[in-house]
């Protein structure tokens, strides 16, 4: 989607209104650059695919360019392997960026930035424990205390921060400081820390440095060193603005990044915490990040999400600064949409009941012509073999079925999907009583698309003849958790999950062919749902597919009333 088609599809938001005004104010030269920051320690899940798309998309529609930025700064939970998936995710959504960077490709140039608040009297190296720095910040309605070790001399702070430098000092042992203001109002601007000792290895830049900047400070210094215009960011980061303001206004550049914030995806039935996300996968709820229960983008990639109804829903939901919470539905729908434009139909059975046609003979069978997709001639067609002993869903027969009951019944009458209508005749049971089996006719006169004698039958079934169903393994996949605010009130949000988010079935009886599905390949198997080839589990000539989404919202209903209830507090 180019330019012009994002900007058409979102409208003129609030953000998009402030970038406007810039370029025609010629701010920064009428340059506009933002970036994507993610720090590596986790997997990046739908509620990041929002500042993707945001950040990217301003880009692109203002001609401008795009960092993608790994806040590496915490070395302690930072991992390479985040890194990959992270670059992986951003590139299936469909995302090019200018550049590749990293907050330690500045590290010598934030610390020379430190030495510089340093000399200028702005910043103060304090020997006081994290409890005292804690307790001597004050609270909203009383200043905090300043430090003993804030009037420390330039000389004294220089020489101590590089003795921090140089690993002389334990961890913990002290930090460095900005001299803001104790008595501020904004607890953010209350001396915070610049600097900590760190004595780990950073899995860019090894063993070169043992401090390492606060986030605040390397975020900010990062902006300005890139060239970033519009920083932006969600809302949590609001009250951080007039530090980042501080630091910008210390840095003697031309460039004067603004940062914007934006309010958070908060999406109902799901959690966007990367700890608890990393809870779920290191105590084996889940397989992995990629598990396709997971609100990860990788999870969302393997349960077979296309990134254009990602990209759909990011731009549907608007940027606003009022908290607001989403539906699981409304992304559903944009995946139900999406997938509807591409799928190629087919017929899957999950839990088959036998069908013995008996007035068809035995040994012969037919191939009849189904359509691919029903509203688009130019997929073309496929041929369906069709036999004397088929399957059926065992949703599909009731021996004794209410009234408005359209599907096979004793006695009754259905028509097979591009078949012809058959009649229930009797019932095979098991020694249990069990049904095993149903006796079954046909009208050979009723064959789909002869246009003779076709006469109607209210309902219309899929199947799968017997003789030609490849067995192969179905995983029905629905929602992780059951309630709808999982990460809220006095219930863990472990026990919120819900036990029957996975069905494995071990044999459904697909339709023929389906075996040599790949990797990537999405159908819509036919009143059941769509669904894609999992890449985990898939082996050649034996894929597992997974339901990407059902054909309707199960859970409408009971999104509606958790919604109203949110509502309504």
């Amino acid at each position: 989607m180019d330019a012009m088609d994002i900007q058409s599809a979102v409208g003129k938001d609030f953000i998009r209104q402030i970038v406007t005004a810039d370029v025609a104010a010629l701010k920064n030269g009428g340059r506009v650059q933002t970036r994507f920051p993610p720090e590596p320690n986790g997997y990046l899940h739908i509620g990041h695919a929002k500042a993707v798309c945001l950040s990217f998309d301003i880009a692109a529609e203002f001609n401008g360019k795009c960092y993608l930025r790994f806040d590496d700064t915490n070395p302690e939970k930072e991992d390479s392997e985040f890194i990959e998936a992270i670059r992986k995710d951003v590139s299936w959504l469909g995302y090019d960026w200018t550049a590749l960077t990293y907050a330690s490709d500045y590290f010598q140039q934030i610390y020379e930035f430190a030495v510089q608040l340093i000399k200028q009297g702005k910043a103060y190296v304090d020997d006081s424990s994290a409890e005292q720095i804690r307790a001597h910040r004050g609270t909203l309605t009383r200043p905090g205390t300043e430090s003993s070790d804030r009037m420390r001399s330039i000389e004294n702070n220089l020489m101590l921060f590089e003795a921090m430098r140089k690993g002389k000092f334990d961890e913990g042992h002290c930090v460095l400081r900005a001299k803001i203001d104790m008595a501020s109002p904004n607890m953010n601007l209350r001396d915070p820390t610049l600097y900590r000792i760190r004595k780990v290895f950073h899995q860019k830049t090894g063993e070169q440095w043992c401090i390492y900047p606060m986030y605040d400070f390397a975020h900010t210094l990062s902006d300005v060193l890139e060239g970033t215009t519009h920083s932006l960011c969600s809302l949590e980061f609001e009250d951080h603005r007039p530090l980042y303001e501080w630091f910008v206004a210390q840095c003697s550049v031309t460039n004067q990044p603004q940062q914007i914030e934006f309010s958070r995806l908060n999406l109902m039935f799901t959690i966007m915490s990367k700890r608890r996300l990393k809870n779920l996968v290191d105590e084996g709820h889940v397989e992995g990040w990629d598990d396709p229960r997971m609100p990860t983008l990788s999870g969302m990639r393997r349960r077979g999400y296309p990134p254009s109804a990602i990209r759909d829903f990011s731009r549907r939901i608007g940027i606003t600064k009022k908290k607001n919470v989403i539906q699981m539905g409304s992304l559903e729908f944009c995946v139900r949409e999406k997938l509807n434009e591409n799928s190629q139909r087919r017929f899957a059975v999950l839990n088959p009941l036998k069908l013995i046609i008996e007035n068809y003979a035995e040994g012969e069978e037919e191939l009849l012509d189904a359509a691919n997709h029903p509203n688009r001639s130019e997929l073309g067609s496929r041929k369906v073999p069709f036999s004397r002993e088929i399957y059926i869903e065992q949703d599909d027969f009731m021996e004794d079925p209410p009234g408005k009951f359209y599907r096979l019944r004793p006695g009754g009458e259905v028509r097979l999907r591009y078949a012809y209508i058959i009649r229930c005749e009797e019932i095979i049971r098991d020694s249990s009583g069990d049904i095993v089996t149903l006796r079954c006719t046909y009208d050979p006169d009723t064959k789909s698309g002869d246009g003779i004698n076709q006469r109607k039958v209210k309902g219309t079934i899929h199947w799968v003849s017997a003789r030609h169903a490849e067995r192969l393994e179905v995983r029905l996949y629905d929602r992780l958790f059951l309630s709808p605010n999982p990460d809220q009130g006095d219930v863990s949000f472990v026990d919120s999950l819900n036990s029957r988010s996975v069905e494995v079935v071990k044999e459904a009886a697909l339709e023929q062919g389906l075996s040599e599905a790949n990797i990537g390949d999405t159908f819509q198997f036919e009143r059941l749902g769509y669904f894609c080839v999992d890449t985990v589990h898939s082996e050649p000539g034996q894929p597992v597919f997974n339901r990407t989404v059902t054909l309707r919202d199960s859970w409408a209903k009971i999104e509606k009333q958790a919604l109203a209830s949110i509502s309504n507090r």
